[in-house]
């Protein structure tokens, strides 16, 4: 006989964690399978946005382990700006930067202590009945029944294809790599991204390099690439990092990598997040900011939200949850896919990256978008602008998708 539980969640990242704390405090049985051990590993920037530190904030995660950031600093060419977080809105007026092997321990913990049945070493896939109904989970110990499964896997796998849930191969996603160095700077409290940068052959990469300091001793070094840019079936992310290291390493004073550098995929979308039975949240279900790579804040806000709607209503919240997530993120997140396409044309790129930093106001506007502090609900000059531009970008994306770059 099969065990049986409320909620069944694939994957013990931040969005599956959040899942779990939320509905395990609210008294519902909940497993999560996690294939690493714990306190694993992640591949990430690490950086935490001022959402996602409210998130953390909502879930009541104490923050005394993460290094506190003020802003960010841009630079595109020899434009520099530094800005600090804006405060006064909904999302605290501070980020952080905390390695996702503490971050991650830190959340899966709280999942454990809320009263979930964490299960390390274990991998999950869904048990799909006749009807194409999700009823629960496999694993090497035995089925398990579920009133939810929650997919919680991140970049697309075998899940996602047992789900029906994979990357929409019309749409942008991304690659990025990362590592960690020794810097004098380690403290510095703000994150710096540099919007301009070239592989090792001189060709402008849509995309960013980032210091992000852990206050640690180390910073986490790191570059991200669309696959809107011309050749990006060939680009060689070993040395796109080392090109940007060659940048930073004076202003930084930074040492020899750590550790081997470690790449991943950034997935932008997905053809389908919810079906009878289930849900995909975070990574799996394309919740990832086209525009900075960042899907922290999304998975533990989309992991929140399925927790809450299962509570509320276990019949309806698959149907809920796809709907209340297009609801909130998906106009921000079309606009980012549009401008991916955008910037994969060279021309095109330079100009607009040095006119996202060229005036303060502008600058302000572009911080607010690589915060994520950007969606359906926001007022003021940036809500504005986003609404402005997914039209504008509405009206050139056949055109932008017909002349993109080979990739």
């Amino acid at each position: 006989m099969s065990e049986r539980f409320d909620i069944a969640v694939i994957g013990g990242g931040p969005a599956g964690a959040a899942t779990a704390i939320r509905a395990a405090r609210s008294g519902a049985r909940v497993v999560v399978v996690e294939k690493g051990t714990h306190g694993r590993d992640k591949v990430c920037g690490d950086g935490l946005t001022p959402r996602a530190v409210a998130a953390l904030n909502e879930l009541e995660i104490p923050l005394d382990d993460a290094h506190h950031i003020d802003g960010l600093r841009m630079i595109a060419g020899k434009q520099v700006r530094q800005l600090a977080w804006p405060s006064g809105g909904r999302f605290p007026n501070h980020g952080a930067v905390w390695p996702r092997r503490r971050l991650d321990a830190a959340l899966i913990d709280a999942a454990t202590a809320a009263g979930a049945d964490v299960r390390f070493e274990t991998t999950g896939d869904p048990i799909i009945d006749h009807n194409g109904r999700v009823t629960g989970i496999r694993t090497p110990q035995g089925p398990i029944a579920a009133d939810l499964v929650v997919a919680a896997t991140g970049a697309p796998g075998a899940v996602a294809r047992a789900l029906g849930a994979e990357r929409d191969p019309n749409e942008p996603f991304g690659l990025a790599i990362r590592a960690y160095v020794e810097s004098p700077r380690h403290a510095d409290r703000h994150l710096e991204a540099c919007l301009t940068i070239r592989d090792e052959h001189g060709t402008w990469v849509p995309g960013y390099g980032w210091m992000f300091p852990c206050g640690d001793g180390t910073v986490n070094i790191g570059v991200g690439a669309l696959s809107t840019m011309k050749g990006f079936k060939k680009l060689n992310l070993n040395h796109l990092l080392e090109s940007y290291r060659a940048l930073v390493v004076d202003t930084w004073k930074i040492g020899p990598n750590l550790e081997r550098p470690r790449a991943w995929r950034l997935p932008m979308s997905t053809v389908k997040r919810h079906g009878p039975g289930w849900v995909a949240i975070g990574d799996a279900a394309g919740l990832v900011n086209p525009m900075n790579g960042e899907g922290i804040d999304y998975g533990l806000e989309s992991g929140m939200l399925a927790a809450d709607l299962f509570l509320a209503d276990p019949a309806s919240a698959p149907q809920s949850y796809d709907e209340q997530i297009g609801e909130r993120f998906d106009a921000f997140l079309r606009t980012g896919r549009r401008f991916a396409f955008l910037v994969g044309h060279p021309g095109l790129m330079r100009t607009g990256l040095r006119f996202a930093v060229g005036t303060n106001r502008v600058a302000d506007i572009t911080l607010r978008v690589m915060g994520n502090l950007v969606d359906a609900e926001t007022p003021g000059a940036a809500g504005r602008t986003l609404r402005v531009a997914d039209r504008v970008l509405a009206a050139a994306d056949p055109l932008l998708r017909r002349t993109r770059a080979k990739p």
